[in-house]
C-alpha cells in the first residue's frame, strides 16, 4: 500500500497557480530578512501579472487549501 506524504512535505506545483513560485519567492524574502515575506511575494506577483490575475491565483490558492484542510 503506499503510503500517503503529510501535509507539510507535500510539495507546490511550480506550475503557474501551482503556489510553488511564490513559496520559492516567500523563501528568499525570508532569507534576505524581509518582516513579510508573503507581502514581497505577492507585490512581485502583482507587478508581474497584474491585480486581477493575481486575485485569481490567490482565490484558487485559498480554496486549494481549504480542501487540504478538510480532509
Amino acid at each position: 500500500m503506499a503510503r500517503r506524504r503529510s501535509a507539510s512535505r507535500r510539495r507546490k506545483s511550480m506550475r503557474l497557480g501551482g503556489g510553488g513560485r511564490f513559496a520559492k519567492i516567500k523563501r528568499r524574502a525570508a532569507a534576505r530578512g524581509a518582516r513579510n515575506p508573503a507581502a514581497v511575494a505577492a507585490a512581485i506577483g502583482r507587478k508581474k501579472y497584474g491585480k486581477k490575475r493575481m486575485a485569481k491565483m490567490a482565490a484558487r490558492g485559498r480554496k486549494r487549501a481549504a480542501r487540504r484542510r478538510r480532509g
